[in-house]
């Protein structure tokens, strides 16, 4: 079995991803529902998210490339106990202060996969560096999947407030979730002080030996990919923006639905995700990263232009569901070849470009959903976002079409 395969430290940073992202996943059902039965509007809903993901992209910009000089572990210990003073934060306030500063050090309702928000190219330049080349896409597959069942399990748990209702009235039945936060916080804390850091990656001294004349030469190349790269995203995170943060909010708003009903709802949507993350590990292997994500991607959006014209909550239902399945299942391919376009020591550039270039176009959609939503134009975000994800589809087939038949082909290490 893969996961048996892998070093210690590697299979640490899997079980971290599946303790953060129970809180993750009760919280991207429940956090905006929170903020609405708070009285929040939809578009100062949509500004607080807009707010918190560029801060984030902000903050990965930077930590991805001092962590290849730096060392891993520190970042991601510092990320953690920022998650415990957020949970705490939330946990014994609702003033808007409160919950403004909280949400955006915590990444309250963003669906991160149990991502490490701004620090999570990090995390994915040090399990990159425990697992070889040839393992990578399906180790990364694995990785997402586990992260997409642990949201699953979170998303259940978000039905908890209206179960408890009677102990905790009004809004204070939505603070317990904030506890699985700070559990999963505590939790990754305990597994990073087993772990030694990742070894940084340091230049060659000046001793007098000869440079490797290929070496400017390779970087320039790389340049090239990840600034084609970059471009490509910014339409993808565009487009995420537009309709994932705010998703539980449309269920509610459209169909008159609680927590009970959308808890389960992202819950089934979450687990098929993480089945179909498993197989995109085996697609790739036969037909290539780029032809499966744009194979499952193709069909993604289809569904996606579809489910805002459903007629009820159970048609809207099984659309969100394949749809999730078909869009977000390549995640962990897609990671795979960002890392696989750099040598080892660029890898945490590399990721926090990745992370930029989809968090920041990401951040401007919430803000213009919720204005489109509190109008009425409930349909309209979809369209929008469809439109954004097709250009980026057809971008992406055109600056990949070299390897759009290949097995991944990471750089030299």
């Amino acid at each position: 079995m893969l996961y048996g395969r892998l070093s210690r430290a590697a299979r640490f940073l899997i079980v971290m991803r599946a303790t953060r992202s129970i809180g993750q996943g009760a919280l991207v059902v429940d956090f905006a529902l929170y903020l609405h039965a708070l009285h929040w509007s939809a578009p100062a809903i949509g500004t607080l998210f807009m707010a918190a993901l560029l801060m984030s992209a902000t903050m990965a910009l930077f930590v991805g490339p001092l962590s290849d000089i730096r060392g891993r572990k520190g970042f991601l210990c510092a990320y953690e106990w920022v998650q415990v003073g957020a949970a705490l934060l939330a946990l014994s306030s609702a003033r808007p202060a409160a919950l403004v500063i909280a949400a955006i050090l915590g990444g309250f309702g963003h669906g991160l996969n149990g991502g490490a928000g701004p620090f999570a190219p990090v995390e994915l330049a040090w399990l990159s560096e425990l697992v070889d080349a040839r393992d990578r896409p399906a180790v990364y597959n694995l990785n997402t999947a586990v992260g997409f069942l642990g949201m699953a399990l979170g998303a259940l748990l978000a039905t908890l407030p209206p179960l408890v209702g009677k102990l905790l009235p009004g809004t204070l039945a939505y603070r317990p979730l904030f506890l699985l936060v700070l559990a999963g916080a505590l939790l990754a804390l305990t597994l990073l002080r087993t772990l030694p850091d990742s070894v940084p990656y340091r230049r060659p001294s000046p001793d007098g030996a000869p440079e490797d004349p290929t070496s400017d030469s390779l970087t320039r190349a790389e340049n090239r990919k990840l600034l084609k790269l970059f471009g490509i995203n910014a339409l993808n995170g565009l487009g995420i923006g537009f309709i994932g943060p705010l998703m539980a909010y449309w269920f509610a708003v459209r169909f008159h639905h609680g927590p009970l009903s959308i808890g389960p709802l992202m819950s089934v949507a979450l687990i098929a995700t993480a089945a179909s993350s498993l197989l995109v590990g085996q697609l790739t292997r036969r037909y290539g990263v780029v032809r499966s994500v744009l194979g499952m991607r193709y069909l993604g959006l289809t569904v996606l232009l579809i489910l805002p014209l459903a007629p009820n909550f159970l048609v809207a239902a099984v659309l969100y569901v394949i749809r999730s399945a078909l869009n977000r299942g390549t995640a962990g391919a897609r990671q795979a070849l960002n890392m696989g376009l750099v040598r080892g020591h660029r890898r945490g550039l590399a990721a926090s470009l990745n992370s930029v270039s989809i968090q920041a176009p990401r951040a401007l959609g919430p803000v213009f959903a919720g204005l489109l939503y509190h109008a009425g134009f409930l349909e309209l975000p979809f369209f929008i976002a469809g439109g954004f994800q097709a250009a980026y589809l057809i971008l992406y087939r055109r600056l990949f079409r070299e390897t759009a038949s290949a097995p991944l082909t990471p750089s030299s290490e």
